[in-house]
């Protein structure tokens, strides 16, 4: 059969992205809601229309070949093209899509969705999470939330909040007056480089991390609930942290918080302004870094 007339399927070119984004078959799979043999698949069928290799698999991980890279360019800008065309034709048809990392979601935007959707009940927000401690624009997404070491005066970026570091504890532990108590408790980290305890400690007078123990953690979420439990003290944005101390969960035992000149913002991708609820959307998280 002549190739020309036979293209190969959409949903084989996304799945060919997917891996190659994502690094694996299962995460892939994850992500379109498929099983991993699905999107194994998919990968053979392409492999089998252009009759080359596109993937080089061992047991440790995957790379793409000369030709797969050829492909995945490709395969890039056909799905964007449709997502462009898509966004012109309908956009009223799908929600104002949000990529941001997932303990920004849980803490700060999820216990204020209830006040947007009662204001707007019409406008559909998707909500995409992202563990990585980058958030990288997707392809797919109307806007996204970083964090920035300093404010941005880009006119496409909304400063959503200004980052103050605390201390936050479950209300039992303790006692807890000074930098100096902390020697008894584990230090809970929300990253591996340990860097907000180190800058809060140098600010306040404590000791070298050295003389402490400590929790690692990888997620703001993981480290906030392992505080609520009592295994120790996490250090966090007071932001973040504000509804679980509003709640009586967590509690700041000491000290002031410490402003960084770092700053979370919403910035927007080409294809929000094709989304009629942009404006919307925009005036919104406005009012919540007013508030903020």
């Amino acid at each position: 059969m002549d190739n020309r007339h036979h293209l190969p399927s959409l949903q084989a070119l996304q799945a060919l992205v997917e891996v190659a984004e994502r690094g694996s078959f299962t995460a892939a799979a994850g992500r379109l809601c498929l099983t991993q043999s699905a999107v194994s698949r998919q990968i053979q069928q392409l492999e089998g229309h252009y009759g080359v290799p596109l993937l080089v698999r061992n047991s440790r991980n995957l790379r793409l070949t000369l030709e797969g890279e050829w492909v995945l360019d490709s395969a890039r800008s056909v799905l964007a093209q449709l997502q462009r065309l898509e966004d012109r034709l309908s956009p009223h048809q799908r929600p104002f899509r949000i990529r941001m990392h997932v303990s920004l979601a849980v803490r700060w935007l999820l216990p204020k969705l209830s006040d947007f959707y009662r204001s707007h009940p019409d406008i559909s927000l998707a909500i995409e999470t992202v563990a990585t401690e980058v958030v990288e624009p997707a392809s797919d997404s109307d806007a996204y939330i970083l964090y920035l070491p300093k404010p941005t005066h880009d006119g496409d970026c909304l400063v959503l909040f200004e980052e103050a570091l605390v201390p936050v504890c479950a209300p039992g532990l303790g006692p807890l007056a000074s930098a100096q108590d902390l020697a008894r408790f584990a230090l809970l980290h929300r990253s591996a480089d340990r860097q907000d305890w180190a800058t809060w400690l140098t600010a306040h007078g404590g000791r070298s991390l050295a003389d402490y123990r400590h929790i690692p953690f990888n997620l703001d979420e993981l480290a906030l609930d392992a505080a609520a439990r009592g295994l120790g003290v996490a250090m966090t944005d007071r932001t973040l942290a504000a509804e679980s101390v509003e709640r009586g969960v967590l509690v700041v035992p000491f000290g002031q918080a410490l402003a960084t000149g770092g700053c979370y913002a919403l910035c927007l991708q080409p294809s929000a302004a094709a989304h009629p609820a942009l404006g919307v959307v925009r005036q919104w998280f406005g009012s919540q870094a007013h508030n903020s």
